[in-house]
């Protein structure tokens, strides 16, 4: 009887060690498969990639009220309209007083209302660049969800071109890669006009 006693002691003391590495291991892959590590913020990705993600730092979600044009939309912040121009892009006019409509310039501003109306935006502001324009809209790259960069899309489908104004931005050079990707492919007004 004290032998089998004395048996069954040592198989729980063997047991013991491999039931807590078990009980580690799947603590460590509820971790990181989602249940802790970066729950809610999204990986981070490398700057200027096609994955990049939102910063923490982005304002929003704020409603879209209006499509001006395919590079200026009106969102309403705190209960007020707030008129937004998309920051490192131009794209060609189509609304401007006292000037022709461009080529293509309709053409943006539907793929911008198509991409915007209806839906809820984040702002992101750039530390290099100025807050308000001389017209006094505010400047900033505009989010859809937390991996589309409006910007980005206007540029790679060939509706807007990157625009630097004084001096590079924060997306400055994922935009001009998506230009130069839209270009060399002749998407958009680069097969257009």
């Amino acid at each position: 009887m004290a032998d089998r006693e004395e048996t069954t002691g040592m198989a729980r003391r063997r047991r013991l060690p491999l039931l807590l590495l078990l009980v580690a291991a799947a603590a460590a892959v509820w971790w990181f498969v989602g249940g802790g590590a970066g729950r809610d913020t999204p990986p981070a990705a490398a700057p200027g990639s096609d994955t990049e993600v939102r910063p923490a730092s982005a304002v929003g979600p704020l409603p879209v009220q209006r499509v001006v044009d395919g590079d200026t939309i009106i969102v309403l912040r705190d209960g007020a309209e707030e008129r937004v121009r998309l920051l490192g892009i131009d794209t060609p006019e189509s609304v401007q007083p006292d000037s022709p409509v461009e080529c293509f310039g309709p053409e943006a501003s539907a793929r911008t209302g198509e991409l915007l109306s209806g839906r809820s935006v984040w702002l992101e502001g750039d530390p290099t660049q100025d807050a308000v324009d001389r017209y006094g809209r505010t400047l900033a790259y505009v989010w859809l969800d937390e991996t589309t960069l409006v910007n980005r899309v206007l540029v790679s489908e060939g509706y807007a071109s990157e625009y630097t104004y004084d001096s590079p931005g924060v997306h400055h050079a994922e935009l001009e890669a998506a230009e130069v990707a839209a270009r060399d492919g002749g998407a958009g007004l680069w097969g257009s006009c």
